[in-house]
């Protein structure tokens, strides 16, 4: 049972990237899927997730830029984000977890991610030069 972030590199401000968090092990279309991400210096964040049922939640200053998307016949969630601007530039996680997504429960995941309750993913490294 694991979840693997992928997608990340280095591009240019004002380009795009995508993000995917593929599950193995585990039908994630059951758990929400969060992406988060840690900027040199700063503490993790949650940016984006999608609920069971495909409701889609971002932070405001992202809205817009970053489209979150299902693919449950691939198991995966990608992250889809325009725009980038080096304030991007950050490791990027994804996590499953079992309760509803929104800005409280991102919040819940990050408070609760060294005590095993829900399904973290390595980071994968996003770089957006000026």
């Amino acid at each position: 049972v694991q979840l693997q972030a992928s997608g990340g590199g280095l591009v240019q401000a004002g380009g795009s990237l995508t993000l995917s968090c593929a599950a193995s092990g585990f039908a994630s279309d059951y758990y929400a899927i969060g992406w988060f991400r840690e900027a040199p210096g700063k503490e993790r964040e949650g940016i984006s997730c999608v609920s069971s049922s495909g409701s889609p939640y971002y932070i405001g200053s992202l809205r817009g830029r970053f489209t979150i998307s299902r693919d449950s016949a691939k198991n995966t969630v990608f992250l889809h984000m325009r725009n980038l601007k080096p304030d991007d530039t950050a490791e990027y996680f994804c996590a499953a977890f079992d309760r509803g997504c929104g800005a409280s429960e991102m919040r819940e995941t990050l408070d609760t991610r060294n005590y095993g309750v829900d399904l973290w993913g390595e980071g994968t490294q996003v770089t957006v030069s000026s």
